[in-house]
């Protein structure tokens, strides 16, 4: 905004006032530049989105806590049943060298047995003609054919008892093997949920300290506000002495909001209690309470601001379009 000519000497006066000051603030904590050209309002801004940040970023924390717990517990599940099936085939093993040795034993019963039969007669005709009676020849037969078959018989089960073990012993370590990947596999899936879950651990650590130095700044920020505050009140005088009321007092005007960012007519920018006015009513430093917006100062100035007229700026289109256009009953101190 451009001043008129006639406040170029005010203007003058209170720019160098603001410049000894620093900046040109409210006492409730209005917004003043800083170094690196931010204000309280942009930091206030800055902070609530952290927070918000800071709030999906915990649910999201919480969320992968429940994962990796869910993924630590599956896999400790898969390493208990990997546990049993290394039991069970331990188990296979052993009846399998148990069988093996059964079959080998019945196998060397056999061949005994059939080599004495053969060094003593194995002609079995021969051993029914040399039997003292016909009762001991069939009875000699007996015990050899009943010898016979039960090595057979033995040899026999052994040999089934083996088949189904190897066969046990395979399916086991298929089990096996199918278990060792899903073991990789849910080991993978928990580190990987456990290194989301550091990196969203410390990004909650990095908002939290953006919003505590956010909080230091602002901090910083309304401290010269208030001093900025305290300062112009003193150069009022100076700035136009004969138009400075004596106390407070109040003063019916209509107040327009708007939201455009930019640059006050006394080179400050815009911020909340930046208030126009019309310097022929409302003299320039004055500082006003206004109900339903809070306190501000009189520092800036518009072709639209006439008369009994002042512009209030809002962050945001929509709190602008809620203020609206007021009557209002106004405070000056």
């Amino acid at each position: 905004m451009r001043w008129p000519p006639r406040l170029a000497a005010p203007l003058l006066l209170i720019s160098i006032a603001c410049a000894i000051c620093g900046a040109v603030g409210v006492a409730s904590g209005a917004d003043t530049d800083k170094p690196d050209g931010h204000s309280a309002a942009t930091l206030r801004a800055q902070n609530n989105t952290l927070t918000q940040r800071i709030h999906t970023a915990t649910l999201d924390l919480f969320s992968l806590d429940a994962q990796v717990e869910q993924a630590h517990s599956h896999l400790l599940s898969l390493q208990a049943q990997r546990e049993r099936l290394d039991r069970e085939r331990a188990s296979v093993r052993l009846r399998l060298d148990v069988t093996r040795h059964n079959a080998r034993a019945a196998d060397r019963r056999l061949a005994v047995l059939v080599h004495d039969l053969y060094e003593q007669q194995s002609d079995p005709l021969a051993m029914v003609l040399g039997a003292q009676s016909l009762e001991d020849a069939i009875t000699t037969l007996d015990d050899l054919s009943r010898s016979a078959q039960t090595h057979r018989q033995i040899a026999q089960v052994s040999l089934r008892a083996k088949t189904l073990l190897v066969a046990l012993t395979r399916r086991l370590e298929r089990q096996d093997a199918h278990l060792r990947g899903l073991e990789e596999a849910a080991a993978r899936t928990e580190a990987s949920l456990a290194q989301a879950r550091g990196a969203r651990t410390e990004l909650i650590s990095n908002l939290t300290a953006q919003r505590n130095l956010n909080d230091q700044q602002i901090a910083q920020i309304d401290a010269v506000a208030r001093a900025s505050a305290a300062a112009s009140t003193q150069a009022a005088p100076i700035v136009s002495p004969s138009a400075a009321p004596a106390g407070a007092r109040s003063v019916t005007v209509t107040a327009t909001a708007y939201a455009t960012p930019g640059t006050t007519a006394t080179g400050l920018p815009v911020g909340w209690g930046t208030i126009a006015v019309d310097p022929s009513v409302i003299p320039l430093g004055t500082r006003l309470s206004i109900p339903g917006y809070g306190d501000g100062v009189a520092a800036d100035t518009g072709s639209g601001v006439s008369g009994s007229t002042i512009d209030l700026w809002f962050p945001s289109e929509q709190q602008a379009l809620a203020w609206g256009r007021r009557v209002v009953v106004v405070t000056l101190h």
